[in-house]
């Protein structure tokens, strides 16, 4: 006589977070009569995805049921198994110790025992079903595929199996796949919410952002104002090109507290590029005030692109926030950026360049071949003193970057000056490095003004 066992993880049919808490807690199942009946096979036989035990192994499993239901712990199950354990003997007895170890957590050895479950039985769909569920635990989403897919193919229906598998597609960026299998996980489980986020995701990743703005209303309904389903409907706004829209959401979030530092860096972009400068700069310093150690780089970078959109005034008060925030250890290059900054706020307000030449200079001290800052040096000085505006063109000449518009700087100067044969042959260079038709003239110019000299 052989009977169908119908083992432990019957549970498994629900979500993969319960599954896991009802295969580590023995008192959900083992002493439960009705597992117990379900466990020794009185529920009837599925012989073509179940493997049998003889009575003898029964007899071994029945023993196996006292030990589990009584407080001794797991140990002498383990040895009983083990002990009868071999080539010969049922795939039940592997895949028993294999839920064992999955309820201690060891989860390679567990592996290892529902591997030869299948091996002696391959059409063992639950042994699949387990193993699926260890792999994606363990990370190895792209083995977990196999034996998922294994599993349905022996006739698993249920909205786990299917939810599980389609995680693993698009763990492994099979997004085609995973919407698939996600709706049907939908199907099977309408009401676990995880199967709904899951094909939101995939539809965001396909750029399917109309569908995917649906779904996060539907999960939203469920679950008003979570902040998971609102950032996510934000980002397909965001793909929609509807970028004000995404903006109204993160400020929903703001005023609640959910939205996360990224979020409101996201917000001030949405606003610069709408050309709304001062919220753009609100949401920076927002962003700012959330962190406990601001992120000076990011903030430094939120200024410079107000400065690029010529939003001076908001650039100059997120600047003066964010060297509030700085500490003394500021390294020299986000230290030359800030100063930078700075030169380039005095000099759009048209200020004495005395403040700026003295911030140029101390980033020059910082930094000796910043040639931006020597050639802007090189201009604050020319009006004044020519020979030391030289000087600082002559030094951003040698910086290859910077040779260039330096050259054509110090060649300007000399022609403004008079000094037309010591300029052709610094602009003729600058010609040389960067064609342009605008230099080209210039230099005829000046070729023409030079002759006209010697006659």
């Amino acid at each position: 006589m052989r009977l169908t066992c119908l083992t432990l993880a019957a549970t498994l049919a629900v979500t993969c977070a319960q599954a896991d808490e009802l295969i580590q807690n023995p008192e959900t199942f083992w002493r439960d009569p009705t597992f117990q009946k379900s466990f020794m096979g009185s529920y009837g036989m599925r012989a073509e995805i179940e493997p049998q035990i003889t009575v003898v192994e029964k007899k071994v499993m029945e023993k196996v049921i006292k030990l589990m239901s009584s407080d001794k712990g797991t140990d002498e199950v383990v040895s009983l198994l083990e002990k009868n354990t071999n080539d010969a003997s049922s795939a039940v007895f592997d895949f028993t110790l294999a839920n064992i170890h999955f309820q201690e957590d060891r989860l390679t050895n567990a592996l290892t025992c529902y591997s030869a479950a299948i091996e002696k039985f391959p059409s063992f769909q639950r042994a699949y079903k387990n193993k699926g569920l260890i792999l994606i635990r363990l990370g190895e989403f792209d083995a977990a595929l196999e034996p998922l897919s294994k599993c349905i193919e022996l006739g698993a229906n249920d909205g786990l199996t299917y939810g599980l598998l389609a995680y693993a597609y698009a763990t492994t960026e099979q997004y085609v796949s995973a919407e698939s299998a996600y709706r049907l996980a939908m199907m099977l489980q309408p009401k676990t919410l995880d199967w709904k986020l899951g094909l939101c995701r995939t539809l965001f990743r396909q750029q399917k952002y109309g569908e995917a703005i649906a779904m996060c209303d539907e999960l939203l309904r469920k679950e008003p104002g979570k902040s998971d389903y609102l950032l996510l409907q934000a980002n397909a706004y965001l793909g929609l090109k509807q970028p004000m829209k995404a903006a109204e959401i993160y400020e929903v979030l703001d005023l609640t507290g959910d939205a996360p530092v990224a979020a409101l860096h996201t917000l001030g972009d949405i606003y610069v590029n709408e050309g709304y400068a001062d919220q753009a700069a609100d949401a920076y310093s927002r962003a700012m005030a959330r962190e406990e150690t601001p992120d000076i780089a990011r903030q430094l970078r939120n200024a410079e692109v107000l400065v690029s959109r010529s939003a001076y005034p908001a650039a100059s008060g997120l600047l003066k926030k964010i060297k509030d925030r700085t500490d003394a250890g500021l390294g020299d290059d986000l230290r030359k950026r800030m100063l930078k900054l700075e030169a380039r706020l005095v000099a759009a307000r048209n200020e004495a360049s005395d403040e700026q030449a003295k911030i140029l200079e101390e980033i020059v001290k910082l930094d000796p071949l910043d040639g931006e800052a020597l050639i802007l040096l090189a201009m604050h000085h020319a009006a004044s003193d020519v020979e030391k505006a030289i000087f600082y063109y002559e030094r951003a000449e040698g910086i290859e970057k910077f040779e260039g518009d330096a050259r054509l700087r110090h060649g300007q100067l000399l022609v403004k000056n008079g000094r037309y044969q010591e300029a052709l042959p610094l602009l003729k260079r600058a010609q040389e490095l960067k064609p342009r038709d605008d230099v080209q003239n210039y230099i005829e110019q000046v070729e023409r003004a030079a002759r006209a000299r010697n006659r």
